[in-house]
């Protein structure tokens, strides 16, 4: 039955500034690893290893601060802090990225630049920064190779397409919205999906023109967007506390509410299941997506966020 394996979920807590692992049977908490305040964005390396996290530093994108500059390295089997990179000048660190080689890649919010590590188990500085042509980048969607970046500018209203790796390439920039945010690329890494949460749309380019290929008007406020493996779009409204699939066309194929504001989904890698953070409630909502069932909830701490599994 899905959503029976084992394993354990890694999710980052903002406000109770530590990355907390629960088991997904029972929703037991096994272990704490506390971190500088306010950790936001996290990624995992393809054999769930290593995480890597970035120091936001402060609690919301609308906090006043300078916040956080640092990436912090965490050891996943020994449950371990490991390396903490200093990324000064380059502060509020926020969209996380990883490539299929495992090099790391950073965001920094306040001076909109894209930071990118080769050996982040080790390295104690950037190995490149390249700027992004927006101004206050929030996330960042990544191919694979590491070659493109789609980095959202949440005051700017832009999205840039980014050469990481080739800084005498400028950034290429359209506006795709008001606000946008989340951002996620197909799996053939040929459309770009953008949530553009003060017009409430979702917005399909092409990955290379940038040009717009689709539109849909939500109801809502589309925080995060996620490419699904099969085509679908999933969406998270956290002005009706609610995900929604959309189908390649941007139709919507289904909607869920919660009772807490969900605030990111991460998902099983072989199984139809997706793991929902609900920001206020303090709670993980286990789903699965082909029957649209809560199987389960456990409480976490405060401001569950993003989130990982590791069967």
């Amino acid at each position: 039955m899905p959503g029976n394996g084992g394993g354990a979920l890694a999710v980052i807590e903002k406000g109770g500034h530590a990355l907390a692992f629960y088991d997904v049977l029972t929703g037991g908490k096994q272990t704490t690893l506390r971190l500088p305040d306010y950790p936001h964005e996290m990624v995992v390396d393809a054999q769930r290893r290593y995480a890597y996290i970035g120091h936001y530093g402060v609690r919301m994108s609308g906090d006043a601060g300078k916040g956080g500059a640092a990436v912090l390295a965490v050891d996943l089997r020994r449950r371990k802090l490991i390396n903490t990179i200093d990324t000064l000048p380059y502060n509020r660190v926020h969209g996380m990225g990883i490539d299929s080689t495992n090099r790391v890649y950073a965001l920094s919010e306040a001076t909109s630049q894209l930071m990118s590590f080769r050996d982040p188990v080790r390295t104690k500085t950037p190995t490149s920064v390249v700027p992004t042509g927006g101004e206050k980048t929030h996330m960042f969607a990544l191919t694979r190779d590491g070659t493109r970046a789609y980095v959202s500018g949440l005051t700017s209203n832009t999205l840039s397409l980014v050469r990481p790796h080739d800084p005498n390439t400028s950034p290429r920039i359209v506006s795709p919205g008001a606000r946008p945010e989340g951002v996620s690329l197909s799996r053939d890494e040929q459309t770009v999906y953008v949530g553009a949460r003060e017009d409430g749309t979702i917005v399909a380019l092409d990955a290379l023109s940038l040009e717009v290929m689709k539109t849909r008007q939500v109801d809502g406020d589309p925080l995060r967007v996620y490419a699904r493996p099969d085509g679908c779009v999933l969406v998270v409204d956290i002005a009706n506390n609610s995900i929604a699939m959309l189908d390649g066309d941007l139709t919507e194929l289904w909607q869920m509410q919660f009772d807490g504001t969900p605030a990111s989904v991460s998902f099983h890698p072989t199984q139809p299941i997706a793991y929902v953070s609900q920001f206020v409630a303090n709670q993980i909502a286990v789903v699965d997506l082909s029957t649209r069932r809560v199987l389960r909830e456990f409480d976490t701490d405060v401001e569950p966020d993003t989130s990982a599994i590791l069967a």
